[in-house]
């Protein structure tokens, strides 16, 4: 779907977007409308092994040998179109320089080196609504053990499943997008 139409879509659900997200999706990636299916799964940094919390760097070298690596930057709005039932925060602060309550981050890589340009989204619900958030950090940023990050199942690209469509895949046990296998 083109950008204008991934907005409408957003604004259509009532998915709220902070600046950080509206940076992120006016970035030329969003200009790309290949389609393509993924699977994606979830896991705690302290799931990946990291169990005294981990730099971006670290999630995603443990991520990596556990067969998941990084979505693709486009993923968040999808996701979060996908996943609108999401469990709502019980903490409804909306920065505060760690991952929030509830919040799922979805690794990706950054679409720029610049520090002031935000490094990827993050889904969370507070008080019954569904927001896509865009988040800064740097390398050195360290994700606290119980943080969630949804992962690319690297597996789907080397047997050669990924199809025509860019949506996310949704699992039939859960009304949840993400598998928690």
């Amino acid at each position: 779907m083109s950008r204008g139409q991934l907005l409408d879509a957003l604004a259509r659900h009532g998915v709220m977007l902070n600046v950080h997200a509206e940076t992120l999706l006016a970035h030329p990636v969003f200009d790309d409308t290949t389609i393509e299916r993924i699977r994606l799964l979830d896991r705690s940094v302290d799931e990946l092994g990291l169990t005294h919390g981990a730099t971006m760097p670290e999630v995603l070298t443990a991520a990596h040998g556990q067969g998941l690596g990084p979505c693709p930057a486009v993923t968040g709005p999808y996701l979060r179109l996908a996943w609108l039932d999401q469990r709502s925060s019980t903490d409804s602060v909306m920065s505060a320089g760690r991952s929030p309550d509830g919040a799922l981050t979805v690794a990706s890589v950054a679409l720029s080196d610049d520090a002031d340009f935000p490094r990827g989204f993050y889904l969370r619900v507070v008080e019954g609504r569904p927001w896509l958030r865009g988040f800064r950090c740097d390398d050195d940023h360290v994700f606290a053990p119980e943080a969630r990050f949804a992962f690319r199942q690297l597996d789907e690209v080397a047997r050669g499943h990924l199809h025509a469509a860019r949506k996310i895949t949704t699992s039939r046990a859960s009304s949840s997008p993400i598998d928690r296998a």
